[in-house]
């Protein structure tokens, strides 16, 4: 029997980790998440994080040690979750379709670097992303673009795969977007069960995708099998 709603509020915070829980389609953020500057953000991060290795017994003096707080706070605000901050967002730019293309446009094997927000581990692999022209195109690094900026946050796959089909719906004023996404999770290949063949896929369909030929045709082009 599946757990309610109920049994999960009542597991511990690991337990329900391990479950891969998302609460929203929305990167659960505080209302005065930017109210602080990202200088500020970083002096306090390098500040806390120092602490972290100071707990686990690491010597901060050591000269290979000492600089460590500072690049991590430098990489948490302005790398690895950059996405956080909606004006890092990417400048999109469409453009008329002028050669009345109607077919299946797809962009393959987008890198997709992000962080479990489970324990804050690598998530690596590819995003693949479709679309079907309602009169506008969207520039092809504009599409690796989006998927970056989504990535580089605390993420889940399946908001992240969410994510990328809603922006790109509502930039190109279309539903008939697809996503899939194929990454490895270290939270799974480096600890717990230390699976490290295994890796998740995820995908989010819309409109014209739903259909079972189109989703075949889009699967067709990644060389991958339906379900």
């Amino acid at each position: 029997m599946s757990k309610t709603v109920k049994d999960l509020s009542e597991m511990d915070p690991e337990q329900l980790g391990d479950h891969h829980l998302f609460s929203s389609i929305e990167t659960p953020m505080r209302k005065d998440a930017f109210e602080m500057s990202d200088e500020d953000k970083m002096h306090l991060i390098e500040e806390k994080f120092a602490e972290i290795m100071h707990t686990l017994g690491l010597d901060l003096t050591d000269d290979s040690l000492k600089g460590t707080p500072k690049r991590v706070a430098k990489m948490y605000v302005k790398e690895v979750f950059g996405g956080l901050n909606p004006e890092r967002a990417p400048k999109n730019s469409n453009f008329e379709n002028k050669y009345n293309y109607t077919e299946m446009l797809v962009e393959k094997d987008i890198t997709v670097y992000s962080t479990c927000e489970h324990h804050f581990l690598p998530i690596v692999g590819k995003a693949h992303v479709a679309y079907f022209s309602n009169g506008n195109v969207i520039g092809l690094s504009k599409m690796n673009r989006i998927v970056d900026y989504y990535a580089k946050r605390p993420q889940v796959q399946e908001r992240m795969t969410i994510q990328v089909v809603r922006h790109l719906q509502k930039f190109l004023g279309t539903e008939d977007v697809a996503c899939v996404i194929d990454a490895k999770h270290l939270c799974v290949n480096s600890r717990g069960i230390r699976d490290i063949q295994s890796s998740t896929v995820t995908g989010e369909f819309g409109g014209k995708f739903k259909d079972a030929a189109v989703k075949q045709e889009f699967l067709n082009y990644l060389s991958l099998k339906p379900e």
